[in-house]
């Protein structure tokens, strides 16, 4: 398959740039475009068939659901049985924007999109050339992160070009995308709503509008459960070496992660490390990297994912990384590092 890329500035753009993706998409093909998040991987969401080639693209299990992606709210009627209050207050207050809502679905979306769960997670993106493209195709649209499935999710088009040139129609490259992180799961199905994947609306965002939400624990990956959100089940996120968080006091977690990288290195393995920039220069890694500042955590979501990719294309061969606040933004920061490195944490 030939892929198209289709190179656009998200600040001053016409939407019939995006006219030939659009029709792709009307069509049953398949789209990668930037969202505010990660890029995503579209196909129209009541398509079976093209949903089908989303997961067959990505190397992506079946039974796991997928987001849809919306323009207008007027589009939550066919997607949608029902809409409770508080879901309505939520979209008020952060749509467009990196929140999920799962839903009671409606009889039009195939068990394709849902992983034949009664729920579907849907989302307006708060992307300028998203929007447009959405609109413009006439559909809503099915959209995991466009790379292969449990490699770093893409923030930037030549991340999809890399995973997924020849698999796919279109890539529409629209620059870095700026949140950098999957948009916040919430479960509005449940007795009292669930955040069941952490993002860029953190959970005291969420209760300042709804009341109290509960926080589901990071669960175990595998088994035979159907997950009710994107991000739960398998390995995600992660870079091609071996990864392990290193958690405590700075100065322990310095003199650990390097007596940890002279080990490895010791057997000929190349090392690499994640740090905070206020401790970046305490190791001794063969490649270090820095998201960003402790104090500033949207920096570091925005560059987590390109750090992890870069570690990749430096050929390291096994990862220690220092962990963050969970606060905020940093739940989900935290939640994206123990997904990538599979559970493994060492406590010192």
């Amino acid at each position: 398959m030939r892929t198209t890329v289709i190179r656009i500035n998200q600040s001053d753009f016409k939407p019939e740039e995006l006219l030939p993706a659009a029709q792709s998409l009307a069509a049953g093909g398949l789209v990668a475009f930037p969202t505010e998040t990660v890029y995503g991987l579209g196909a129209d969401a009541r398509n079976a068939r093209a949903v089908r080639k989303i997961f067959e693209a990505k190397g992506r299990p079946s039974d796991n659901p997928l987001i849809v992606h919306i323009s207008d709210i007027e589009q939550l009627e066919s997607i949608a049985a029902t809409v409770p209050e508080k879901a309505r207050r939520l979209m008020e207050a952060f749509w467009p924007g990196p929140l999920t809502l799962i839903l009671p679905k409606a009889a039009e979306i195939p068990d394709e999109t849902t992983a034949g769960l009664s729920t579907v997670a849907v989302r307006m993106p708060a992307n300028p050339i998203a929007l447009a493209l959405i609109r413009l195709s006439g559909v809503a649209v099915a959209a995991p992160s466009a790379n292969l499935s449990g490699r770093p999710s893409p923030t930037c088009a030549d991340h999809v070009i890399e995973d997924l040139s020849g698999r796919i129609d279109y890539i529409i490259d629209g620059g870095s995308t700026s949140v950098g992180l999957e948009s916040t799961v919430l479960d509005m199905t449940a007795d009292s709503p669930v955040v069941l994947r952490p993002g860029g609306i953190s959970v005291e965002m969420l209760e300042r509008v709804i009341g109290p939400v509960q926080v589901d624990k990071l669960p175990e990956m595998g088994g035979n459960t159907v997950p009710k959100s994107p991000g739960m089940k398998y390995r995600h996120y992660s870079p091609k070496a071996e990864m392990t968080l290193v958690c405590g006091e700075p100065e322990r977690v310095a003199d650990t992660i390097n007596a940890l990288v002279a080990e490895n290195r010791a057997k000929n393995r190349k090392t690499g490390v994640l740090a905070a920039s206020e401790t970046q220069m305490s190791y001794a890694a063969d490649v270090v990297l820095s998201p960003g500042s402790r104090q500033e955590p949207e920096a570091v979501a925005a560059a987590i994912y390109r750090c992890l990719r870069e570690f990749d294309d430096q050929g390291v061969e096994v990862i220690f990384s220092e962990t963050f606040p969970e606060e905020g933004i940093g739940l989900a920061i935290m939640n994206r590092l123990k997904k990538a490195a599979g559970g493994r944490m060492i406590r010192v």
